[in-house]
C-alpha cells in the first residue's frame, strides 16, 4: 500500500510561513475536519479532528498567497512522524500531513 492521505476540511489558523536561508517556503496550518453520526442513543454527534499539516516550496507559496483561517480546503499529501527535543531537552513527537497537492474551495 502508498502511504497517502486526503482530507477536506477548514483552515483552523493563518498559515505560519518561513522563508528559509536557501530561499524555499515552509507552510504550517492546521485543518478540522468534522464527522456527523448517530450514537447508539439516537443523538447526533459532531466529532471535530484537528490534523497538523506542512507544505513545501511551490505549495508553500500557494498557502502563503491564498489560504487564511476559516478556508474550505483539500489537501492530498502523506502521513509523517517525527520527534524533537524541545527547548527543556523533552522529547516531543509529531504526527503531520505533508502536502504535495492542495485545492482551494472556498470562494
Amino acid at each position: 500500500m502508498k502511504n497517502k492521505v486526503q482530507l477536506i476540511g477548514n483552515v483552523g489558523n493563518d498559515p505560519e510561513i518561513k522563508t528559509l536561508d536557501s530561499g524555499r517556503k515552509l507552510a504550517h496550518l492546521s485543518i478540522a475536519t468534522n464527522e456527523k453520526y448517530t450514537n447508539d442513543k439516537g443523538e447526533k454527534v459532531e466529532q471535530t479532528e484537528w490534523h497538523r499539516v506542512t507544505a513545501w516550496g511551490k505549495t508553500a507559496e500557494i498557502i502563503e498567497k491564498y489560504v487564511a483561517k476559516g478556508k474550505e480546503v483539500a489537501v492530498e499529501g502523506k502521513l509523517t512522524h517525527r520527534s524533537y527535543d524541545d527547548k527543556n531537552g523533552e522529547k516531543r513527537y509529531v504526527t503531520e500531513v505533508v502536502v504535495n497537492e492542495i485545492l482551494l474551495l472556498s470562494k
